[in-house]
């Protein structure tokens, strides 16, 4: 069980981010995984009066607030038409509508987590993050931040650069943690896959666009077996390494036969 001694309701991003520069300090999100740290903490410091939790579509990208649930990526009638309905299937699997209406977009992407379907398809979008000292950056360089540092992150940007992304996933069961997840996108800088679950966090494969420019069956093929080769894998109680690297090549050659049938 999760103690703290004081509670703060922020007034401001500034007053939240002085207060958080102490270090046993800690920001509220969903608090589905941190409730379980058996730990006395200092001041739990909630934003949620901040106006965070709200998707905002411009003609250049969605703004997506730190305290957006994942319920809300499912349901977002916007987003989802934009992304095929990948949004609605990567979080579909995700427990169960009450965990998802409690489970913030924030809390998901800050904890980088390797089981994150959240952060798979982020990274398959090529999505940007805005933290409030450091600015914006992209969530490829974001992830390689220390985890003690004491930044807040505001929002998640997704660039309306993609043509079209699918989303798969291998589970046990349906809504266990997943064995493996795959996004695929064709973006502006060519063709994306995000591998996570592996049991590392979500990497990034691309590729450019000329190298897939017929998706026949031996260029999907080619570039299925180039995902395996470039993503590392591990093993852990839900499969082990060599498993997760077969159904990986399963599952890109799937989702690429799906983007292919957005395409055309």
């Amino acid at each position: 069980m999760l103690y703290y001694n004081q509670y703060v309701r922020a007034e401001s991003l500034e007053e939240a981010y002085d207060l958080y520069q102490k270090k046993n300090n800690f920001i509220l999100a969903g608090m589905l995984w941190q409730k379980m740290r058996n730990k006395t903490m200092g001041t739990a410091i909630d934003l949620c009066g901040l106006g965070l939790d709200k998707i905002e579509e411009t003609e250049e990208a969605f703004r997506i607030g730190a305290y957006v649930s994942l319920r809300d990526l499912e349901t977002d009638e916007a987003l989802n038409t934009y992304t095929g309905g990948a949004f609605r299937e990567s979080v579909r699997h995700i427990v169960g509508v009450q965990f998802r209406n409690v489970a913030t977009v924030g809390g998901s992407i800050w904890g980088r987590f390797g089981f994150s379907d959240v952060m798979t398809i982020f990274r398959a979008l090529g999505a940007k993050v805005e933290l409030h000292h450091a600015g914006m950056m992209d969530l490829n360089d974001f992830v390689k931040l220390p985890r003690k540092t004491r930044d807040i992150l505001v929002a998640v940007i997704v660039p309306k650069n993609v043509k079209g992304v699918v989303y798969v996933s291998q589970r046990n069961q349906s809504t266990d943690f997943p064995v493996l997840t795959c996004a695929v996108a064709k973006r502006a800088d060519g063709y994306a896959a995000a591998i996570g679950a592996t049991p590392h966090l979500a990497e990034v494969v691309v590729v450019p666009e000329r190298e897939l420019s017929e998706l026949s069956d031996e260029q999907m093929d080619a570039f299925a077996g180039q995902v395996c080769d470039e993503i590392r894998f591990g093993s852990n109680m839900r499969a082990g390494a060599a498993y997760r690297k077969t159904v990986c090549r399963v599952l890109v050659r799937r989702a690429m036969q799906a983007l292919k049938g957005e395409l055309d």
